[in-house]
């Protein structure tokens, strides 16, 4: 038992999350400062943080991967795992966060991030995370703590629990006031906040506010509905047991304030943490997991550096884990532990084994992906966590700068789709490209960044290319004769051929109307694939669809016609015959489902309508209060950067889904420009 009669919880994982430059990492700075891990904090601006060390970090000044640090703080065990916060790199948070005890949610004061700090919590919700809000920034805040919380409980669909309000000199935050403790602190920059009598001057203010987060932890507990009733003033442990349980249980979110820059209200955060947290017994029992069984783990992230090979970020869930241990993941894969290691930023320290709680890195599990569950036993466990990724929004066609490369930028993609899932490469042959696609431009960039300077492939980007089709609007007769004397047998085949005009997605259909065996029966598949050739490019250039070829007549030699003979005629016939029968091109149209905050929705349709999209309607985003959901037909060819745009009118939460529709006309001097670049291209 630790203090005060309290259960020791063991190691625990805390993620830390929130919107893009609320100031997640700097608070992990802060923490590790506290807790004695490194010496002196690190600024983010200066590039000297513990967090964000990769080169890609760096450049880009903001997390673009997870930071996992572990820190012991009075006795207890802690790792903590900062999770990138902008909306294009998200999906980190969804594979790390289920395998946590609880999340920290760090945001500021500022409405214009609220849209995000929802989406965030949205992921959390889901996954039934529990979470503290680390109200940052208090320093410089401009508005009083209750209009800020009212504010951001429209992020949040659970209550919101004011746990410490600010003490106020001239209007800027010199500490503040422990609501469960009923005490008094203010700030030191970079230590401890030091504890002082209550002013005389907030009783009033301190009393009204307990009491209202006595009155939210009474909606889960009668006996203290009753004592608030009757003006008895609850024991301090039993409020402190309220707190736990009610966190624990996801009936509230705890909002905690301070300054992750000044280190202001770290110690209150860590001490909330070692004494509400829940920890991996809590963690196994949201998971639907057995206290006893095999020793089982979390694969949490995937990581693959330049030199050292891969590692496996996991959580251990039940059990010990040891170097040299056999272990088989819930996908079936496995391997031999090479390595277990304590990750702190970029460094690690070897261990001979993990236990129950502690989240560490595995070496050289080759099989083994992220979202895996993983055990030591003989029997391939249960998945414990299913995460789909997002489907990607942005995309670039790849050329390698140098083509001895071309085979080596297969693997090293492979390997960064691994680390990431919310990357996927797509090859597409009949284009000539590899698409790499992700959640955003920047996404995509520091993933090429990583491609070169862990892999050493560097590529050149372009937009994709769009598939266009053309089809015909007339019918047409054409006869195809190929005949070549070469000495020996020569070649002959003869057809004559009719091409008609399809609906829209029949494809291409073959048929004959042959008699007489004019031409012989076994040639006939010979014109059919002939003229299937001739489809894949048309007259304009491209692929033709949704027509029908009928073989109607024709002519053969006894000696000189054979299969090539005859599917050489069919094409010479296709090639006669598609550009009499008034050939038009085809482009792909989209459905497209556009999701973005209420007050966002005119400029959402205006970027519509300037893409050539078709605005079907709009409505309310199921389950999402002040969001809306616009749906379009959108050709593909006006897709390439729209979520730039989108994000750029939304604060960067703008979203969209999009699926093939249909194939649309396109004429005039658009479809002129399409069939000259193309041709140039070509």
């Amino acid at each position: 038992m630790g203090a005060g009669g309290r259960e020791r919880q063991g190691p625990r994982c805390i993620a830390i999350v929130g919107p893009y430059q609320s100031g997640k990492t700097t608070l992990l700075e802060a923490i590790l400062s506290r807790a004695g891990s490194i010496d002196r904090q690190g600024r983010v601006s200066d590039g000297n943080t513990v967090g964000d060390a990769s080169p890609e970090a760096r450049a880009q000044g903001m997390s673009v991967e997870p930071n996992v640090a572990t820190v012991d703080f009075l006795g207890e065990r802690f790792t903590f795992v900062d999770c990138p916060g902008s909306v294009e790199f998200l999906h980190d948070m969804r594979t790390i966060a289920p395998a946590c005890d609880a999340a920290i949610v760090v945001c500021e004061a500022d409405d214009r991030k609220v849209p995000a700090l929802e989406l965030v919590l949205r992921e959390l919700e889901e996954a039934d995370i529990p979470r503290f809000l680390f109200l940052n920034k208090i320093d410089t805040a401009s508005r009083r703590v209750r209009e800020t919380l009212a504010m951001l409980q429209r992020a949040s669909r659970t209550p919101l629990l004011l746990r410490q309000i600010p003490l106020w000199k001239d209007g800027i935050a010199v500490g503040f006031i422990d609501l469960a403790l009923e005490r008094a602190f203010v700030y030191r920059e970079h230590a401890a906040s030091e504890i002082i009598d209550m002013p005389s001057a907030e009783l009033g203010r301190e009393k009204e506010a307990r009491f209202s987060m006595l009155e939210r932890l009474a909606d889960y507990d009668d006996e203290l509905m009753e004592e608030l009733v009757e003006e008895i003033e609850p024991p301090r442990d039993r409020v402190f047991d309220d707190l736990a349980r009610e966190l624990k249980e996801r009936h509230v979110v705890p909002v905690l304030i301070g300054s992750a820059a000044g280190a202001n209200g770290v110690t209150r955060l860590l001490k909330a943490l070692r004494h509400e947290a829940p920890g991996v017994a809590g963690t196994r029992a949201r998971l639907g997991i057995a206290e006893n069984g095999d020793p089982l783990a979390q694969v949490m992230k995937t990581y693959h550096q330049a030199q050292g090979g891969k590692l496996s970020l996991v959580r251990v869930l039940r059990g010990t884990f040891a170097e040299g241990d056999m272990v088989i993941g819930s996908r079936g894969g496995e391997g031999r532990i090479a390595g277990v290691s304590e990750l702190k930023g970029g460094g690690q320290a070897r261990r001979p084994a993990a236990e129950t709680g502690e989240t560490v890195a595995f070496a050289r599990l080759d099989s083994i992906t992220t979202g895996d569950a993983l055990t030591s036993g003989k029997t391939r466990p249960p998945a414990v966590v299913s995460v789909a990724p997002p489907e990607p929004v942005f995309s670039f066609a790849l050329v390698v700068k140098d083509r001895k490369d071309d085979v080596r930028l297969t693997g090293a993609l492979a390997k960064i789709v691994e680390e990431d899932p919310s990357l996927v490469v797509e090859p597409h042959p009949e284009l000539g490209e590899i698409r790499l696609s992700g959640q955003g431009e920047m996404h995509l960039r520091v993933a090429l960044k990583r491609l070169e300077g862990r892999f050493g492939v560097s590529v050149d980007t372009r937009k994709p290319t769009v598939s266009y089709r053309e089809t015909i609007r007339h019918t047409a007769t054409a006869r195809g004769r190929h005949k070549k004397q070469t000495g020996g047998h020569g070649q002959y085949g003869d057809v004559v051929i009719d091409v008609a005009p399809l609906a829209r997605g029949d494809g291409v259909v073959f048929a004959d109307t042959i008699s007489g065996g004019v031409v012989p029966k076994q040639f006939i598949p010979s014109v059919e694939a002939g003229v299937r050739e001739a489809a894949e490019k048309g007259p304009l250039g491209f692929p033709v669809v949704d027509l029908k070829v009928t073989l109607k007549d024709g002519s053969y030699h006894t000696v000189d016609s054979s299969d090539m003979a005859f599917r050489a005629a069919a094409r010479l016939a296709m090639s006669e015959a598609l550009p009499n029968a008034k050939p038009v091109l085809l482009e792909p149209i989209l459905a497209v489902e556009i999701a973005v905050p209420s007050e966002a929705i005119s400029k959402a349709s205006a970027i519509v309508s300037a893409r050539r999209g078709q605005i079907l309607g709009y409505d309310g985003r199921p389950g999402w209060q002040g969001w809306d959901v616009l749906n379009a037909l959108i050709p593909e060819a006006e897709m390439g950067d729209l979520i730039v745009e989108l994000r750029s009118v939304t604060a960067g939460v703008g979203n969209f889904a999009a699926r093939f529709d249909h194939l649309a006309e396109l004429t005039g001097k658009p479809a002129e420009h399409v069939v000259a670049s193309h041709g140039a291209a070509h």
